[in-house]
Parts: C-alpha cells; sequence; structure tokens
C-alpha cells in the first residue's frame, strides 16, 4: 500500500464511503467511529494521515485533533478536518487546534486525492528522519521541546504580482513575522536561496505563471521550504495541479487575514519541527563519527576510510599509508596532574595533529593517547618525512595545562607503515604501524619507526 490512512466519523455510511474511494486507489485504511478510539488508533498504528470527521458525538473533531497534536507518539501525523461546515470561524477553529488542512462535505474526489498524496508525501519525508531516532520522547521532542518550537519571527516570502493583495498579506504576516515581497519571479528564486521557514505563491497571478514557479521552488534550493499557494477556489485543475507541485497547503482568494495567519502559524511550526529532526539526526551522525573531546574522526569512521583506501591500494590503485602515534608517558600526566589535564593535553595535541597533516589525510583518535593518521596517496618515506615534523612540533614546546599553572613537555612514539601491494588489509597495515610504536619506545620513546614489512 502507497499509504496508511486512519477515517474517523461516527457515521457508518460516510466512513464506509470514504474507505471505498480510497481503498481503490490503493490506500490502506484503518477506520473508527470516534475520537477516543482514534486518539488509540493512531498512537498503535502510526497513520500516514487521518481523516477526521468534525461532528462526533463526545469528543468532537476539535478535540481530538487538538489532543493528537498535543502528544509526542502522534504530534507529526497530517490531519485533515472532514466536515459539512464551511464557516470561517470553524476553519479557524480547526488551524487553531493544529489541524493541517480542511475538506468540506460533500466531498470533492479529485481534491481528496491531491490532499492525500500531498500530505502523505510530507509525512514520508518526516518519518525518513524520525526512524533515525530511537523514539521522539527520547531525543526531546517532549512537551517541552514542542514548547520551544515557535511559530513566530518566520522568515516568509511572498511571490505576488497583485501589490495590493501581497501589501494585504504583508502587512497581516509582518506582525509576527519577518516578511520580503517579491513581483518578479527570477528576484523571488533569487531571494529563496536563502534560509525561509515559508513561501508565499500566487498561483493565480497574472504576469507570471504561478504554477511553473512552485515547480522550481521545489526543484532548487528552496525545497525544504513549505509552500502556501494562493488560488481561485473555481479554479480546480489549478488548485490540484499545485499540490502536486510540492505546495504544502492551499489559501482560497478571497483572502481572510485571520484564516491566513492560523495557515502560516502551522507551516511554520511544522517547518521548525522538521528542521529540528534534521538538526538531531546531524547531530547523531557527526557524534558516531567524531571523537568528543579532541574533535578528530574516531575509531569508526578511520575503518571504514581505511577499508576503502586500502581496498582501491591493493587493486592497482594509489598507496595508502598510515601514522600510529602513542602519546609517551601518558599515565603519569594523569596520574600526577588529574584526568582535566590529561584531557587539556590530548585536545591541544589534536590540534597541532591536524596542523602538521595535508588537507587530504585524516588524523583521528583511537582511543586513550593513541591516535592514527591516515594518509591516502602516500608512500613509506613521505609518510615518514610527515611523522618527523609531528614528532618535532610535539616536542619542541611545553603543553601549558591547569589555566596555564602548568607546563608539561610532551614526547610520542609513531610507528609507520605504506601499502605494499595484492593481499595487504587494513589489519597488517595497523599490525605494522603498531609493531613500530612497540619500537620506537623499546628504543627509548620520542621516535618515529618506519616498517616497510
Amino acid at each position: 500500500m502507497s499509504a496508511r490512512i486512519l477515517v474517523v466519523d461516527d457515521v457508518d455510511v460516510n466512513v464506509r464511503l470514504l474507505e471505498a474511494k480510497l481503498t481503490i486507489e490503493y490506500y490502506d485504511v484503518l477506520t473508527c467511529h470516534d475520537g477516543q478510539t482514534a486518539l488509540t488508533l493512531a498512537a498503535k498504528e502510526q497513520p500516514d494521515l487521518i481523516l477526521l470527521d468534525v461532528m462526533m458525538p463526545g469528543m468532537d473533531g476539535f478535540e481530538t485533533c487538538r489532543r493528537l497534536k498535543a502528544r509526542a507518539e502522534t504530534r507529526h501525523i497530517p490531519v485533515v478536518l472532514v466536515t459539512a461546515l464551511d464557516g470561517r470561524a470553524d476553519r479557524i477553529r480547526g488551524l487553531e487546534a493544529e489541524a493541517d488542512d480542511f475538506l468540506t462535505k460533500p466531498i470533492d474526489d479529485v481534491v481528496l486525492l491531491a490532499r492525500v498524496k500531498s500530505l502523505t508525501r510530507l509525512k514520508q519525508v518526516m518519518d525518513e528522519l524520525r526512524e533515525r531516532e530511537e523514539s521522539s520522547r527520547r531525543m526531546g521532542v517532549g512537551d517541552e521541546a514542542a514548547a520551544r518550537l515557535r511559530t513566530e519571527g518566520g522568515r516568509v516570502l511572498i511571490v505576488d504580482d497583485d501589490e495590493s493583495q501581497a501589501a494585504a498579506v504583508a502587512a497581516e504576516l509582518g506582525r509576527e513575522h519577518r516578511v520580503v515581497v517579491e513581483t518578479d519571479p527570477q528576484a523571488a528564486l533569487a531571494a529563496a536561496k536563502g534560509p525561509l521557514d515559508l513561501i508565499i505563491v500566487n498561483v493565480a497571478a497574472q504576469s507570471f505563471d504561478g504554477l511553473r514557479v512552485v515547480a522550481m521552488l521545489k526543484s532548487g534550493d528552496a525545497r525544504r521550504a513549505p509552500v502556501l499557494a494562493i488560488v481561485e477556489p473555481s479554479e480546480r485543475p489549478r488548485m490540484v495541479k499545485a499540490l502536486e507541485l510540492g505546495a504544502t497547503d492551499i489559501l482560497p482568494r478571497p483572502i481572510d487575514t485571520e484564516e491566513l495567519s492560523a495557515r502560516v502559524r502551522t507551516q511554520i511550526r511544522r517547518k521548525r519541527y522538521t528542521d529540528f529532526l534534521r538538526q538531531k539526526l546531524d547531530s547523531s551522525l557527526e557524534m558516531a563519527v567524531t571523537d568528543s573531546l579532541t574533535g578528530l574522526h574516531n575509531r569508526r569512521y578511520m575503518a571504514g576510510q581505511l577499508q576503502a583506501l586500502v581496498g582501491r591500494a591493493t587493486h592497482g590503485g594509489s598507496p595508502v599509508a598510515v601514522l600510529v602515534l602513542d602519546i609517551d608517558h601518558f599515565k603519569a600526566v594523569n596520574d600526577g596532574f588529574g584526568h582535566d589535564a590529561g584531557d587539556e593535553v590530548l585536545a591541544e595535541f589534536a590540534v597541532r595533529l591536524a596542523t602538521n597533516v595535508r588537507a587530504v589525510d585524516l588524523p583521528c583518535r583511537m582511543g586513550g593517547e593513541e591516535f592514527v593518521v591516515v594518509m591516502p596517496g602516500a608512500g613509506l618515506e613521505d609518510a615518514r618525512m610527515v611523522a618527523e615534523r609531528i614528532r618535532r612540533d610535539i616536542a619542541a614546546a611545553p603543553f601549558r595545562v591547569m589555566g596555564g599553572e602548568e607546563f608539561l613537555t610532551i614526547t610520542l612514539s609513531i610507528g609507520v607503515a605504506a601499502t605494499t601491494g595484492a593481499g595487504d588489509t587494513p589489519e597488517a597495515l595497523l599490525k605494522r604501524a603498531d609493531e613500530g610504536v612497540y619500537e620506537a619506545k623499546a628504543g627509548g620513546r620520542n621516535k618515529v619507526v618506519a616498517r616497510a614489512v
């Protein structure tokens, strides 16, 4: 199935009708008849979209939506309120409950399917980010984190050739957000290269093709920014096409300022939630390959890179050299001055190491006081010369620790090895370099030993 949809309505005929329409389009449909059951099913089944009737006995659709959006495990699920009401107050009330959109009965099948495709596509993007976290609560998106996702102060770009309409929209949004208006689509595309929280496009513009602007925005630098399309309600094909091209919401003309503000807040909230997930993902990926103390790559990253480089070297590619570096008498630093001083030495050592290798080299911390530098394209003699430069630099100037109260002379022993051709392995390469370290230490430390075999 292309997506799982939960249909909630207390009238069984309505449920069966929606279920039939969606099943024909190969959607997996779940159904229930009241708000409380909807809350339970949504948390358990994690649907991709919820079609929620407004007029239900007991807990109505507004309250059900509000509770869905208040829970960490269901907040990310798009909710479309389905109602026979077409009043302005009800639309605004639904948007304030954080509903993602409205469908009015009798439901237009074309609009229904366009809206379903648009919102499930958005949900899939968010799921790809959320799946990389253990759970929304454990990654910090609980009630406190959600409260930090503000809806004001957004960066909004308006693309509209109707100057009076654009001015009215800008005036309304300018109370809460930073707004830029562009009447020329090329200027708008240039402005969209900067960071934005929302782009509003008049797809009914007279002097340019608004749909083409939407398409270009969603394929360019601004593809992650949500697009709110201003449409004429009578132009149904244009509205459907805007959703197909990637518009995330629709605003009918004439524009109701309260509805505009509510829809903008919804879009900015979702954008910031998605940005939050991406930031968490980027941080997790960085932590997975970076040593937190020194900022160098860690053992896991080094192993993956070395495997690929040695593989190419053994099949006729450029050679690879490695340096294994071990700080001499590091235990004495920890025992004599404390582990905080030891950490200061390691952090300063990492800085000096990184400044003494080539831009293409990969300095890594293996653990403790042991470091490795992977040197793509380097032979044994080239690597030995770099190792000597590092050794001299470390020994030349004392390390300041404990707020500058103590100055420690640090030296290190370095083993050097390079690939030998077919049959070599990362493990054998590191072992030869490691044997060089042991030989350097046995020879009095503060030495470099290069081992060809």
